[in-house]
């Protein structure tokens, strides 16, 4: 009598490397959006005193953790799934996530400026360091996503059809570059930097609006994306306060955010039509950017109508960002998430 071979079944490990084949670059929104939570309840110091301190520091260390093991993921997603990585870099959208790595490095950079500068030479130094290579890998990926750009639509050009929100992401990092650069010395260089990611950005603000007249309404998966255009003028903000700019332009840059919040609210119908994805994490930054600043300016001259407000959008934002990190294990849990993408 024949005994049947025995089946062996892939260990969970093999089988979690097989799964990091879909672990796209998007997944550090997860901590950009931590982050900025962290920011925010930072900002959240003066009207909630060592409580938000406290709330700050353990989102801080939360997003310290997810970037490590997504750093870790990646290098052995680059190893086990080189052709994964070429394709999501030929990518029409998702080559522009690249940007979402040195974005990471320059946030952490800054919230450790921010909480530790000064305290120990050594740490300053460290935390110099780390902005700096955030810096140049933010300057050199956005060279790269430009550069993308000026070939024709068959090698990877621009095209309406794929032209979204994120393509602001590499915008991001550099408007991003005052909050830790002007504290370490670098004022100069987070100057210029932040000019660079203010003149794209209203160049990519003009092209989104010629790309909804072009080719029409962005796909529904994709409506969490315009959360992404108030991250702009809400960094723009924080950071021209860091330069000593006059408050006139800050208030303008609130505006502007205010006014984006609203466009991208007016999405909120057809984002909960869409099962859950990475592209939600869109949501999470660019809410917690704006509530930072809407807690910096409820100290401005003012700027005291904003206080309630500013302290909703603190809870809102922070339910938010706790809510996408359930569905998020949820997702992992019920092999939902690294997917091939449909």
């Amino acid at each position: 009598m024949n005994t049947p071979a025995p089946t062996h079944r892939p260990s969970r490990i093999t089988r979690a490397v097989a799964l990091l084949e879909y672990l796209a670059p998007a997944w550090f929104a997860m901590v950009m959006g931590w982050c900025g939570l962290s920011q925010a309840w930072l900002r959240a110091i003066d009207i909630f005193g060592d409580s938000a301190l406290g709330l700050g520091l353990v989102a801080a260390i939360f997003a310290q953790v997810i970037f490590v093991l997504l750093c870790l993921a990646c290098i052995v997603r680059l190893q086990a799934h080189p052709n994964a990585v070429a394709a999501d870099m030929r990518h029409p959208v998702r080559h522009a996530f690249m940007a979402t790595l040195p974005i990471s490095i320059l946030l952490l950079a800054s919230l450790g400026i921010n909480l530790f500068w000064g305290t120990d030479r050594t740490l300053d130094t460290a935390l110099t360091f780390l902005w700096c290579v955030g810096s140049i890998l933010e300057i050199a990926a956005t060279v790269w996503v430009i550069e993308r750009w000026l070939n024709k639509a068959e090698n990877g050009g621009l095209q309406w059809a794929t032209f979204t929100p994120v393509f602001f992401i590499p915008v991001v990092g550099n408007v991003l570059a005052p909050l830790g650069g002007v504290s370490i010395g670098l004022e100069t260089w987070a100057t210029a930097q932040f000019g660079v990611g203010m003149f794209l950005w209203m160049v990519l603000q003009t092209l989104m609006f010629v790309r909804l007249a072009q080719a029409g309404p962005l796909p529904a998966r994709l409506a969490p994306s315009w959360f992404i255009t108030m991250v702009p003028p809400s960094i723009g903000g924080l950071s021209l306060l860091q330069l000593d700019a006059p408050l006139t332009m800050v208030w303008m840059m609130w505006g502007i955010g205010a006014f984006f919040l609203l466009l991208a609210m007016s999405q909120i119908a057809t984002i909960r039509e869409q099962p859950f994805s990475m592209a939600n994490w869109g949501m999470s930054f660019p809410l917690a950017a704006f509530t930072s600043l809407s807690l910096r300016m409820s100290h401005a001259p003012g700027g005291a109508w904003l206080q309630l407000p500013a302290t909703l959008l603190l809870a809102i934002t922070s339910l938010l960002i706790l809510g996408l990190t359930l569905s998020t294990w949820r997702g992992l849990r019920h092999g939902h998430l690294l997917v091939a993408e449909k």
